[in-house]
């Protein structure tokens, strides 16, 4: 999954937002001696998202479509169609307005700046000024998302390209996405209850 998904599944504890928001970025099992508990919690959220979502069998017929054409850049495209079909139909999702939450999660992480890694902080202020979560709704915000992944790779990725297959296969995709996402927030609900009970 990607930025939005991430974000939306961390619940209403702005440290855990936070740490699943680096969760990229941030290498190594030793997080508590490299953050406070509540930023280390969300980034084991973020680890525990990712592993969900990749042994998830829905995720691997998304994956499986696009991996004659993109190889093992398969996986990355479909984290961003799933943002882009999350915001799309985020009402389905959470009762929050989406240009309110994405708001709110820029101001909440630009207020832990101190811990934010490196490429973070380069990234952020691009990412507020795009609007990066609320334009996922849109193709063209997808398209120019992929396109800048694909820039960045170190080998051709033709990711550009990849906005083509969501359009082509738009109905199976979202049919796929709205079988799975409901799963990945059940158990980022269970994950963070159990979480919250080892405090005690």
């Amino acid at each position: 999954m990607n930025f939005l998904a991430h974000i939306s599944l961390s619940g209403k504890n702005p440290k855990i937002m936070v740490g699943n928001f680096i969760g990229d970025f941030v290498k190594g099992r030793n997080l508590l001696e490299q953050f406070e508990p509540g930023i280390a919690r969300g980034i084991e959220l973020h680890r525990a998202i990712d592993e969900f979502t990749d042994s998830h069998p829905i995720v691997a017929k998304s994956k499986n479509r696009l991996r004659p054409g993109y190889r093992h850049y398969s996986a990355v495209i479909v984290d961003m169609f799933y943002d882009h079909l999350l915001a799309k139909n985020w009402d389905h999702y959470y009762d929050e307005f989406l240009p309110d939450f994405a708001e709110r999660t820029y101001r909440t992480i630009e207020s832990f700046d101190a811990i934010l890694p490196t490429p973070v902080k380069f990234m952020l202020p691009y990412m507020t000024k795009g609007n990066w979560l609320v334009n996922y709704a849109r193709l063209e915000g997808i398209e120019r998302a992929l396109s800048g992944m694909a820039r960045r790779s170190r080998h051709e990725s033709k990711m550009e390209l990849a906005v083509n297959d969501l359009v082509k296969h738009y109905d199976e995709f979202t049919h796929e996405f709205s079988i799975f996402f409901p799963e990945l927030q059940q158990h980022c609900k269970t994950l963070i209850a159990q979480q919250e009970e080892k405090e005690f």
